[in-house]
């Protein structure tokens, strides 16, 4: 498992928008600036955060986005989850996978499933505001 450049992206961005937002909508090409991304990266992951309702936006002058929730209560494993798809650390664990054939006889199977909920666990307890204080 790699994490994406547009999960990585997309924990920066919302990082961005609870350090800087107070409230308010923020411009994405404030966003593009402060985290040195660009605005056509930026233009293709926030329509996902606002589809999740992760972010709202707003449109036209004094628009922008903002969290729709404090910064405590965003887990880094749901972010990572939606823009990732799966944090399945071998192929025959995503969601989407069909039966496997030798599960039932694959030594290593309980070594990745433990090793995927170990990632779970540990991505779903830290939040946007613990990755604010570092």
């Amino acid at each position: 498992m790699m994490i994406s450049t547009r999960g990585r992206y997309a924990l920066r961005v919302m990082i961005d928008m609870a350090e800087h937002g107070d409230g308010g909508y923020i411009a994405m090409r404030e966003i593009a600036a402060r985290q040195q991304i660009s605005l056509k990266y930026i233009e293709r992951i926030l329509p996902v955060l606002v589809s999740a309702n992760l972010v709202e936006g707003v449109h036209g002058k004094g628009g922008g986005y903002r969290l729709t929730k404090s910064p405590s209560e965003y887990k880094v494993g749901d972010i990572l989850t939606l823009t990732e798809g799966t944090l399945a650390p071998v192929a025959c664990l995503e969601c989407d996978a069909g039966a496997c054939d030798r599960s039932s006889d694959c030594r290593t199977l309980p070594l990745w499933k433990e090793l995927g909920t170990r990632i779970s666990d540990y991505l779903d307890s830290v939040t946007l505001a613990d990755l604010m204080k570092t």
